[in-house]
């Protein structure tokens, strides 16, 4: 799967989050700062929305301190669905009933190890094929002039 992964920051989480995606066998783009330096937070969640809205990726994950910042950005992006979540079992549920397509994670509230639990949880899920969690997506697609996904 094509994975574009963004942070605003090159610290010990981004580092582990995009090893956990290489290790999971996906073809990953990252976007961000280089070492040691820091990249806007909003640029970020707008460059891996676009690259998801756009299917040049599959599947993006972002990250910032709080998580709320690129998800806010990802989720400016038509056709985007970014989901902040803080453990795997949300993260799956968020890609089942919401057929999430970004994933957010923040760093403060992120250990390493439950970072690499919410990134495979949320890889390893699918949309779900409920008629009342399609309606809520097709809504969704409908208030930014997208077709639903």
């Amino acid at each position: 799967m094509r994975i574009t992964f963004g942070a605003d920051d090159a610290g010990v989480l981004p580092v582990a989050v995009e090893r956990r995606l290489v290790e999971l066998g996906h073809d990953v783009r990252v976007i961000g700062p280089p070492a040691g330096g820091e990249q806007e937070w909003a640029e970020v969640g707008e460059l891996v929305g676009r690259d998801v809205a756009s299917g040049a990726a599959d599947l993006g994950v972002v990250a910032c301190w709080t998580g709320t910042g690129v998800s806010i950005a990802a989720n400016k992006v038509p056709g985007v669905r970014a989901a902040l979540c803080l453990d795997g079992e949300t993260a799956r549920l968020a890609r089942r009933y919401n057929h999430a397509n970004v994933l957010a994670l923040s760093m403060r509230s992120s250990s390493e190890e439950v970072a690499r639990e919410i990134v495979t949880a949320f890889l390893e899920g699918v949309d779900g094929d409920d008629p009342f969690d399609h309606r809520n997506v097709a809504r969704l697609a409908g208030m930014d002039g997208t077709a639903a996904g």
